[in-house]
């Protein structure tokens, strides 16, 4: 194998993490660029809900399931933290830990009996998930702070750095963030990335394949569980204060469509949905406004002009135009 063969092969294998960490230089500077807290807190919400974004697209574009939940499990992981860290002492990071294991352990029992449907009746049910969730951080106010929201919540250490603000929050949540797109972008081309895109397309072909198709759909929910409660415990330990209004059912609609916006099925999609429907709220008055009726508008657009998602379905118009163009020259 020559040199060129040699440095081929390497590109072409490492391809998503090389991808991935050409990112890491504009967001190493991007903070000395623009050192406004308000842009920075926006950015960092930006990574947070990508994370989301991530699992959820995991259940949802590439196994073909449907969640309206997902804002809960980002609850419970902040909640979670939250309460380890104030009540019971512990320190922010094993709080995190044990919160995302909780978190898991909850997904697990729900998923037994809930993926057994599909589905709006799988909708339907993650949806009273969410709405129970809900119910109890307002109405549990004696442990949750209720209504009022629960304040005092530690910020992040790295070793003797304290993660206080939001210009030295911006490294380590993107930090985060690159290393799970890169384990998203090698588990989706791995052997169990396939065997989710052949339970997505028709679940008795792939039982057929020997894919243990409720097996892999609780794995994935779980895994999609754990990711939210990952961003739940950051977004904690970012804004030091957690409300229950931050997640509630329509902030699951709300990751549901920059699922969409992005594009079922792509990573990448993930990470362009939920940076467009963190930021434009923050910079056009008139999105905040009729936020929901903009985010409708957006939703059926999108399934109406390209049904796969913008980055895909754009992808997808690029291929063919390629393709029609070969054979138009051959």
């Amino acid at each position: 194998m020559t040199s060129r063969e040699k440095f081929t092969y390497f590109i072409f294998h490492h391809r998503a993490g090389l991808t991935v960490w050409g990112l890491a230089p504009a967001l190493l500077f991007f903070p000395f660029y623009y050192d406004n807290p308000y842009i920075l807190g926006i950015t960092n919400l930006v990574a947070i809900n990508v994370i989301i974004v991530l699992g959820l697209n995991l259940f949802v574009g590439y196994a073909g399931q449907i969640s309206l939940g997902h804002a809960a499990f980002f609850g419970l992981g902040a909640y979670g933290s939250a309460l380890l860290t104030v009540d019971y002492g512990l320190r922010a990071w094993p709080a995190m830990g044990l919160a995302a294991l909780l978190v898991a352990l909850v997904a697990l029992l729900l998923g037994g009996p809930v993926l057994r449907l599909s589905g709006h009746y799988l909708a339907m049910a993650t949806l009273g998930f969410n709405i129970v969730i809900f119910t109890i951080m307002v109405q549990w106010d004696e442990v949750t702070g209720g209504p009022s929201g629960f304040a005092g919540i530690p910020p992040l250490t790295v070793g003797p750095w304290i993660i206080d603000d939001e210009f030295r929050f911006h490294f380590l949540v993107w930090a985060i963030t690159l290393i799970i797109i890169t384990l998203c972008l090698n588990l989706v081309r791995s052997g169990v990335g396939r065997g989710l895109a052949a339970l997505a397309v028709d679940e008795r072909a792939a039982a057929g394949l020997g894919i243990d198709v409720k097996k892999e759909k609780v794995k994935i929910f779980v895994l999609s569980a754990i990711l939210a409660s990952l961003a739940g415990s950051l977004y904690a330990h970012c804004f030091l204060f957690v409300n229950p209004d931050t997640f509630g059912i329509f902030a699951s609609v709300d990751f549901v469509i920059m699922v969409v916006v992005g594009g079922m099925g792509s990573v990448w999609g993930s990470l362009l949905g939920a940076g467009l429907l963190t930021i434009l709220p923050e910079f056009l008055d008139i999105f905040e406004t009729y936020k929901d009726i903009i985010h409708g508008l957006i939703l059926v657009l999108i399934l109406l002009f390209l049904p796969q998602g913008f980055v895909t379905g754009i992808l997808d118009i690029i291929r063919t135009r390629l393709a029609l163009k070969r054979r138009q020259n051959a």
